[in-house]
């Protein structure tokens, strides 16, 4: 039976008893991708496709009432209850509690690795975003190099802050690979990839950052997930 969501009169549910995403292979999209292959949890992915204007459809609308990628729809959510949930470090953290898996049962490591994966919230994806925006799409044409100046600076800034933790680490983590990690992967490649900023920001020199990212890319799962919802 098709859930009772508005967002299925749009994109209809083929297998409504699995976990629903909806989403593109973005930065942002692909932590959730990522997230569903590492913890082998049963999922229908909907290509949700941005530059068709798709996330503003009224159906997406009320699944995410901000209209971003990405979203899910859960029909065995909390005490059995569907559960309709949106911001990719929100879904990374549910899926977390609701495999038991990628993120510590310790309390004191829990909120640690919260930290990192509110650091990329809040710091990494914005910043990385805006030297995409100046570097290689409609800013790029601006005379004024000033924007794109800053965002680089902070963007380097920030993958110091991310070399020196990796130093002696295997993961943000330590020894475990976490939805910390999950969350930096697609920005850290995008950045030097499809945003063409390698250079920019100085990549090569942060080594520790380089191995982590190759150490990530390397894993099936995150190979996996980085086509979900890929056209």
């Amino acid at each position: 039976m098709t859930p009772d969501h508005p967002i299925f009169s749009r994109w209809p549910a083929r297998h409504p008893d699995r976990l629903q995403l909806f989403s593109l292979p973005t930065p942002n999209g692909v932590k959730v991708g990522i997230m569903l292959e590492e913890t082998g949890l049963a999922y229908e992915p909907h290509r949700i496709d941005i530059t068709a204007n798709e996330s503003h459809d009224p159906a997406f609308l009320s699944l995410n009432p901000n209209g971003k990628i990405p979203a899910i729809y859960d029909p065995d959510g909390p005490g059995g209850r569907p559960l309709a949930l949106f911001e990719s470090g929100a879904i990374l953290i549910y899926l977390a509690d609701k495999t038991g898996k990628f993120l510590p049962a310790d309390p004191g490591a829990r909120y640690e690795t919260i930290q990192w994966l509110m650091w990329q919230m809040g710091g990494v994806g914005p910043m990385f975003g805006q030297v995409g925006f100046f570097n290689k799409f409609a800013g790029k044409a601006y005379e004024d190099k000033r924007p794109l100046q800053r965002y680089a600076n902070e963007s380097a800034r920030l993958l110091g802050v991310l070399d020196q933790r990796l130093a002696g680490r295997d993961w943000v983590m330590g020894a475990d690979y976490t939805i910390a990690d999950m969350s930096l992967l697609g920005w850290v490649r995008n950045l030097i990839t499809f945003y063409e900023a390698r250079e920019l920001v100085g990549f090569d020199r942060f080594l520790h950052v380089r191995a982590w990212l190759d150490r990530g890319l390397a894993r099936p799962a995150v190979q996996r997930g980085l086509q979900v919802t890929a056209a």
